[in-house]
């Protein structure tokens, strides 16, 4: 699958979910998935508890991600402690 091919199954529709990106269908977020993944839960897990995903979503919330910090510069969130 291509990159457009799982970026067209993103959508951004300021009716659902207050505009943030979601599954295509769905009233899930591509930050609800990420913090999923993020936390331990694996791919198969989410497969199961969603079952009208398909692990072409989870690659396409990563790819989204991934595209939205292309033109982002990083500055450590926690500052050391002395």
């Amino acid at each position: 699958m291509t990159d457009r091919q799982l970026l067209e199954r993103i959508r951004i529709d300021p009716k659902v979910m207050v505009g943030k990106p979601v599954i295509k269908g769905t009233r899930l977020t591509v930050e609800y998935i990420l913090n999923l993944l993020a936390h331990g839960t694996s791919e198969e897990a989410i497969l199961n508890e969603y079952r009208g995903l398909a692990p072409e979503d989870i690659q396409a919330c990563l790819l989204f991600a991934s595209r939205s910090l292309d033109d982002t510069t990083f500055m450590p969130m926690v500052a050391e402690m002395p």
